[in-house]
């Protein structure tokens, strides 16, 4: 049976304001007021799990201990077929440099790596996000969503955060650069992981 959660105020455990911002906007419509990681100058713990699953569970719990309210967490990357299934996990790291996360440097790069390695067109990849819901008393509940798509080079669209600009998802013809907030926020894998969180926690 799935912990139903029963407050009005959930910890979203990132420093991320874009994931942030998304996840106001998700839950605005079930009067759940967010507060931020960053608000409560909670420090970042260090991720040194292999998948989704395990570095939000880091995350989630490192957040509900420390403030004694339930946290939400979400790991979430792009898997690109053409390398492996990389950057996966290590998303965030590839865009990494000693003046903040530079995504357009992690976009470039992966473009690079899949014409070294000669990959296959069209690009496929899918955007992975795990949610975790921590509760003080160290009970979680678990919730994996993706969103498949190919990669288009050069970049497009100035909206969204991360590899948005790269990411053309099935069907569609735009990026997830190129959509409003309510279009990306209707198809996107943290959407596919949130759809099943409100069901089994808020349902």
């Amino acid at each position: 049976m799935t912990r139903k959660f029963d407050g009005d105020r959930i910890l979203v455990a990132t420093h991320n304001a874009g994931k942030l911002e998304e996840m106001e906007q998700l839950f605005q419509p079930f009067g759940v007021t967010v507060v931020g990681a960053a608000e409560l100058k909670l420090p970042e713990p260090e991720e040194t799990e292999t998948t989704f699953v395990g570095n939000a569970r880091i995350k989630a719990h490192a957040a509900a201990t420390a403030t004694g309210m339930p946290a939400l967490a979400d790991d979430s990357g792009i898997e690109v077929d053409g390398l492996g299934g990389e950057p996966g996990v290590y998303t965030a790291d590839w865009a990494e440099t000693p003046n903040g996360r530079d995504f357009m440097m992690a976009m470039t790069r992966t473009h690079t790596e899949l014409v070294k390695r000669e990959a296959v067109q069209p690009w496929t990849a899918r955007f992975c996000s795990t949610l975790v819901l921590a509760w003080p008393d160290g009970h979680d509940e678990v919730f994996a969503g993706t969103v498949e798509g190919t990669l288009v080079w050069p970049v497009r669209g100035q909206l969204g955060h991360g590899y948005d600009p790269m990411f053309q998802p099935i069907g569609r013809e735009h990026t997830f650069a190129e959509m409003s907030a309510d279009d990306k926020n209707a198809i996107s894998h943290r959407a596919d992981s949130f759809k099943k969180l409100i069901a089994g926690c808020f349902g």
